[in-house]
């Protein structure tokens, strides 16, 4: 066990590369605007969704 945590001490200091500050930021950003958009697409589909329901309903009632 003491092995193993050793060599993966070691694989994490020595031979991962860890992304810079700024592509670290960037990608975050890129994340953040992704989940914004697809939040955005799926509130959408809700409105029109629930809005085609209502016009059917009251054609219906």
């Amino acid at each position: 066990m003491i092995n193993y945590i050793k060599e993966a001490y070691g694989e994490l200091m020595h031979k991962v590369t860890w992304p810079t500050w700024p592509s670290l930021q960037s990608s975050a950003t890129l994340v953040m605007v992704a989940s914004l958009i697809f939040a955005l697409v799926i509130f959408a589909m809700d409105w029109v969704f629930r809005h085609g329901m209502e016009f059917i309903y009251s054609l219906l009632y």
